[in-house]
This record gives C-alpha cells, sequence and structure tokens, in this order.
C-alpha cells in the first residue's frame, strides 16, 4: 500500500512539473505574439465603407458606407455625420445622439473602418507594381512598399515622399531638394530597422523609389556588364563582386577606371578601397605570367 501512495506521489510530481512547464511555454507564445495596433486616429472621409456594432441591439450592427456629402444613415437617429471625424469621435457622436434621444441609457458602440477608399497614396518609380494605393490607418513606409510588391533590383537605395496635400488627384514627383513637403528615406537604414527611417504616410502623397545609377565592369571578371549603383559610397571591390569577381586570369593589382570628368575621358588607376561613382567604367586587366 504504501509503495502504491509513493508511485501515486511521484506520479502526482511529474504531472504537476509537466503542467508547469506547459504554462511556462503557453505564457512565452502568447508574450512573443504581436500586438495588433487599433487605429483609432483615422479621419474617415467619403465611399469609406464602416463596420459599426451594437451591442445593446444587434439588428442595429452592420456596414454602412460614407456617402459624398461625408454621411451616412444608421437606424433610429437617421443621418449621421462622419466625414472629418476620428473613429473614436464618430462612436462618441453615435453614443450621444442614441442617449439624448432617449433610446439608450450606456449606449454601447464601436465602429471600425471594414474598407478605406477616401484616402491614398501614389507609389511610383522601380517597384513591381507601381499605381494608387488605399491609406488604410496608420500606414508607414515599409507597408507601402509591401502593397506595391516591394523594390525592384534596378532600384536606387532612397525612397523620396513628396506631400502633396489631401487634394493631390496623381503622383506629385519630386521638383527640388529644399521643399519643406520633400523627405528622403535611405532604404538600407530601412532595411536594417531603423525606426526613425520608417516615415509615416499622409493622405496624397507621392511615394517615388528612383532609377538607381549604372557603373560598367568589364575586363577579367567572371561577368561583364552594367550594374545598378544602389549606395553612394560603392568601392571598386563591390563593384567586382557584383560583376561576379576576378577571374583567375585577372589580377587586382592593376584596375583601372574610365571616368568621365567636364566632358572629357579620363583613366584612373585604383585601388579595391577607392570609391566608384555613377556612370565609371572599371577595366580589370589581365594579369602576367
Amino acid at each position: 500500500m504504501a509503495s502504491n501512495e509513493h508511485i501515486s506521489s511521484a506520479a502526482a510530481g511529474r504531472i504537476l512539473r509537466a503542467a508547469a512547464a506547459i504554462f511556462c511555454v503557453c505564457t512565452s507564445v502568447v508574450a512573443a505574439q504581436p500586438q495588433v495596433a487599433v487605429t483609432t486616429d483615422y479621419v474617415i472621409g467619403p465611399q469609406d465603407v464602416l463596420t459599426i456594432t451594437s451591442y445593446d441591439q444587434a439588428d442595429m450592427s452592420g456596414k454602412f458606407t460614407v456617402e459624398a456629402d461625408g454621411t451616412f444613415t444608421f437606424p433610429m437617429i437617421g443621418r449621421v455625420k462622419a466625414g472629418g471625424l476620428t473613429l473614436r469621435g464618430l462612436e462618441a457622436a453615435i453614443k450621444t445622439q442614441l442617449k439624448d434621444e432617449g433610446y439608450f441609457r450606456n449606449p454601447q458602440i464601436t465602429v471600425a473602418v471594414d474598407t478605406y477608399k477616401s484616402q491614398k497614396v501614389f507609389i511610383v518609380g522601380e517597384v513591381r507594381t507601381p499605381g494608387t494605393y488605399p491609406l488604410s490607418g496608420n500606414m508607414n513606409l515599409v507597408e507601402a512598399l509591401a502593397r506595391a510588391g516591394s523594390t525592384l533590383p534596378t532600384a536606387s537605395g532612397e525612397a523620396v515622399i513628396v506631400h502633396a496635400g489631401e487634394n493631390a488627384s496623381g503622383p506629385t514627383m519630386p521638383a527640388n531638394d529644399d521643399t519643406k513637403d520633400l523627405v528622403r528615406v535611405n532604404l538600407r537604414e530601412l532595411e536594417k530597422g531603423a525606426p526613425t527611417s520608417n516615415a509615416a504616410l499622409r493622405d496624397g502623397d507621392t511615394v517615388f523609389v528612383p532609377r538607381a545609377q549604372s557603373i560598367y565592369v568589364f575586363g577579367q571578371v567572371k561577368n561583364p556588364g552594367a550594374y545598378a549603383m544602389q549606395q553612394t559610397d560603392t568601392t571598386v571591390l563591390q563593384a567586382l563582386s557584383l560583376a561576379g569577381g576576378v577571374t583567375d586570369r585577372g589580377t587586382t593589382s592593376r584596375i583601372k577606371i574610365v571616368r568621365i570628368v567636364n566632358g572629357d575621358k579620363k583613366e584612373l588607376k585604383v585601388k579595391l578601397t577607392d570609391l566608384v561613382l555613377a556612370g565609371d567604367t572599371v577595366i580589370v586587366s589581365e594579369r602576367f605570367f
């Protein structure tokens, strides 16, 4: 009997330890889940489709399209102005009307966006799918580029955001570097996760990804040709790596660059650590045997 009690006690201990381990794992998994941010400061506009949920009376819930004048019809209270209000602002307005008209003492209403249609951004340049995209909530640059299918291999190392304003009917291309409505973002820093590079977008913004300027690599390299220079601090060594590296017959001690300076062609002897400029032709000579 004592033996059976001992076995039962040991088994119980194992069960408790297993349960504790499972609890810890589950807790870790839950903690690791990304927190979904609820957008409450989105400004509602015409053609947006809203999902309104009433916890007091289920048949009042549904999807409502904001009309051109910024209003829509809601059960019991009729026309409701939504244009120009945030989601929380519209919630408060509906609650106030339902309460003031005596339908509910403490109305329980939530408002969310089902389909974003009133605000938009334009994504153009070296992206896979340029076009006009709805501005959904707190959209940032990473999300916008993802919607456009990401950048092409021919893209430069930056994106230019032009703040054109809410009434923009089409893409606004960057005119100069002095305008306060223009933001340049280093895509390489963005890829590294720099939070300051992930700019927030506004209604009417244009995201422009320029084409990278080319450099040319010829001579004793494995894949001679033209290559996009995606960063301004590209070295000779990096240019050679784009072309697959030097062949067995090539030498890294006799590399020259052909560069156009003020309309004149010049040949420069360079080292692997020297910088390459856009339009340069890098030539790798054959080694002496």
